[in-house]
């Protein structure tokens, strides 16, 4: 597993960190209206959640989290890292710690979706696009979520 030593992996969004999570979101186009009172009721209801903090300055820079049974299925979601800390390994720190996480060790498909310029660095973890016959298929009520983006 990737560790930097300046920053560390948590499994929890302090209460105190609601507002450094929200201004992240502010970063990933598909994030950015993203509430305080939406993020609150996301966290409480994702099973799985890491944020990682970058000691010196005691801010959350990176985030994601995982939406499981533990057994047959886990969904990685709102993989971000702080634009100022982008290229410098912490989503690699972020998938390691997903990947390599105990509670997931059983689960027998991992599951994420991403942009078309990101299967390279999903592949690194055994990701693919061969999905079968599996088509994705979303109903809702953000546009943003139904345009083609790179």
């Amino acid at each position: 597993m990737t560790k930097l030593p300046e920053f560390v992996v948590q499994e929890a969004v302090e209460p105190e960190r609601l507002a450094q999570l929200t201004e992240l979101f502010t970063s990933a186009w598909w994030m950015t209206n993203r509430s305080p009172n939406d993020v609150t009721q996301m966290l409480q209801e994702s099973d799985l959640v890491l944020s990682l903090i970058h000691t010196p300055t005691d801010q959350l820079v990176g985030f994601t989290r995982i939406l499981t049974d533990y057994t047959y299925v886990a969904l990685v979601l709102d993989v971000v890292v702080s634009n100022h800390f982008r290229g410098s390994g912490l989503g690699t720190t972020l998938m390691d710690s997903v990947i390599c996480h105990p509670r997931l060790a059983d689960v027998q498909s991992i599951e994420l979706v991403c942009q078309p310029g990101l299967i390279p660095f999903y592949r690194r973890w055994g990701f693919t696009t061969e999905v079968g016959h599996s088509q994705l298929m979303r109903r809702t009520t953000d546009p943003r979520l139904t345009s083609k983006r790179d």
